[in-house]
């Protein structure tokens, strides 16, 4: 399958090594756009056998599917650019901008073209991503099920409406970093009670890690929490510290703050 990025930042590097260790598209069927400054990341693309450009018509002219990634005040001036392509009529593109609707990419595109829209997480640089889609208003099944073969290639892909996309940024677009304030915190305690910093650190990684993974295995986490807490134990008395300091109400309440601002940043990004 050929394969275009406009914008070939880190993002798109991993989402195309990703394609390729999965089989879907060959190093050759890859294209790249990338600012003409970001050497890096063309040196990047050509390292993995792919094409890389510093121009954006060429790749809508060489792909079957474009996958936008710039930033998301660039998307509309970057699509314009490719609009009047007649090789923009009747394609996909697949956006990983945040906050660009489905509405406002459509409206940068010829009204023959496909758009879905995806919120993928950082994770997916390791292959661990955890990504939604939206069809915009001319996508079909075909393009839904397409596109999450290909994010399914670096983590998870499950379709959701639109009108859900603020609540996937908020918690898997922003949760990494919520995540790892956790796992800063857990080694703080660790060396707050004496253990060495790397230590304290490598044990609260793998412990998040590990934890997820059993999880994922299959169980509710409230079994799986309660089968770590013995009566009258230390897991006990460390959990209601936990409540008593509104641990859940805060990690609820920085899911609820980050949609809300969500809102804010699409009514001024789709204007």
């Amino acid at each position: 399958m050929k394969i275009g990025f406009i914008g070939g930042g880190k993002l798109a590097f991993a989402l195309a090594n990703g394609f390729i260790s999965a089989g879907l598209a060959k190093p050759d069927e890859i294209t790249a756009s990338c600012h003409p400054s970001d050497v890096a990341s063309a040196e990047a693309f050509k390292g993995l056998g792919a094409t890389a450009l510093f121009e954006n018509k060429p790749v809508v002219e060489r792909s079957e599917v474009v996958i936008v990634s710039v930033k998301p005040d660039v998307v509309t001036p970057a699509l314009l650019e490719v609009k009047d392509l007649s090789s923009s009529k009747n394609k996909l593109f697949i956006s990983v901008a945040m906050g660009v609707s489905t509405a406002t990419i459509e409206k940068a595109l010829p009204a023959e073209a496909r758009v879905i829209r995806v919120m993928p997480n950082t994770p997916s640089l390791v292959k661990e991503g955890a990504a939604a889609l939206s069809r915009g208003s001319r996508a079909t099944a075909d393009d839904a099920k397409l596109t999450a073969e290909l994010f399914r290639a670096v983590g998870t892909c499950d379709e959701v409406p639109e009108y859900q996309m603020d609540a996937v940024t908020a918690l898997s677009g922003s949760g990494p970093a919520y995540i790892y304030m956790l796992i800063e915190s857990l080694a703080d305690g660790g060396v707050r009670c004496g253990l060495p910093r790397d230590l304290a650190l490598r044990l609260a990684a793998q412990t998040t890690l590990g934890a997820a993974s059993m999880l994922k295995a299959g169980g509710h986490p409230a079994v799986l929490k309660d089968n770590v807490t013995s009566p009258a134990g230390s897991t006990a008395e460390g959990t209601y510290h936990l409540e008593q300091n509104g641990f859940r109400a805060a990690v609820i309440g920085a899911v609820k703050a980050a949609a809300d601002r969500c809102k804010v940043v699409n009514q001024q990004l789709n204007k």
